[in-house]
């Protein structure tokens, strides 16, 4: 059962990313009676679900998911932090928002746990980038269990390093869609019909990102296996390993990225 043992689920905001995370856990089963999402305005929610100004009377909740805008954390926290219990569990996806932060807004609640995914969490490949308070293995199981159906979980050790897995499994996909774009625009520049290169492209990423992924080595060693000695693929692969720029090229973008993380974790610290 999706989420199981958190029955009393609150999301605090629902855009983009709360809403995708949603969807997803409602398309693998989710009981929709199961969730309150509590946010300032109505909107769309996936599911047939309608958000609600105000939090709910009752119990604690399990899990309380926040996903509105970080700035909004403390006008949240004045409310919501005498809600919740030493059993309520908070995840949250709010960038640039650290643990301690989040700890003093809610001194009262059960572990705190940081998640960064990505937009392919609607189609169950997101990278789940999480850390938690201590290193608890009953919590890690329990987070696993939740967030697996949405991509492979993947542990830091260190609350540091959220900056450059920020940069490059929160903002990857972005990147990835500029790639496919260039490659696609780059073809039609050279003669072929615009619409057809898109479709390629789009298809050729697809499949060279399955082969990858069920390959036993790495893409780099692929890029060399399809490589002849002096064939096509090579010239163009000369082209991207010229002085390494595309190595310095994409540290420049995860550099950028990564430092704007920092500072949004900086601006939220006042």
């Amino acid at each position: 059962m999706i989420a199981e043992g958190f029955n009393n689920i609150w999301f605090i905001g629902c855009g983009n990313m709360g809403g995708a995370i949603l969807k997803a856990w409602l398309d693998q089963g989710l009981d929709a009676g199961r969730v309150t999402v509590i946010k300032p305005h109505q909107s769309a929610l996936p599911g047939g679900l309608q958000s609600q100004p105000d939090y709910p009377d009752g119990p604690a909740p399990d899990l309380v998911m926040l996903a509105m805008k970080p700035y909004q954390l403390q006008d949240v926290a004045k409310d919501l932090a005498p809600l919740v219990a030493g059993n309520t569990h908070i995840v949250s996806v709010l960038a640039g928002t650290e643990i301690d932060m989040l700890r003093r807004a809610f001194p009262n609640s059960g572990k705190i746990i940081r998640l960064m995914p990505n937009m392919a969490v609607t189609v169950a490949k997101s990278p789940m980038i999480l850390i938690s308070e201590g290193d608890d293995a009953g919590l890690k199981q329990k987070m696993n269990q939740l967030f697996s159906p949405l991509g492979p979980p993947e542990w830091l050790e260190d609350e540091g390093q959220m900056h450059i897995a920020t940069a490059l499994s929160g903002s990857g996909p972005a990147f990835v869609f500029r790639f496919i774009d260039a490659l696609a625009a780059s073809a039609g520049d050279l003669g072929m019909d615009k619409a057809q290169a898109a479709r390629m492209a789009l298809a050729m990423v697809d499949g060279a990102a399955t082969l990858a992924v069920a390959s036993d080595v790495s893409p780099g060693v692929l890029a060399d296996q399809v490589a002849s000695p002096n064939g096509v693929t090579r010239k163009g692969l000369d082209v991207l390993d010229a002085d390494g720029r595309v190595n310095a090229l994409l540290r420049d973008v995860l550099k950028a990225a990564m430092n704007r993380n920092r500072e949004m974790a900086e601006e939220a610290k006042g």
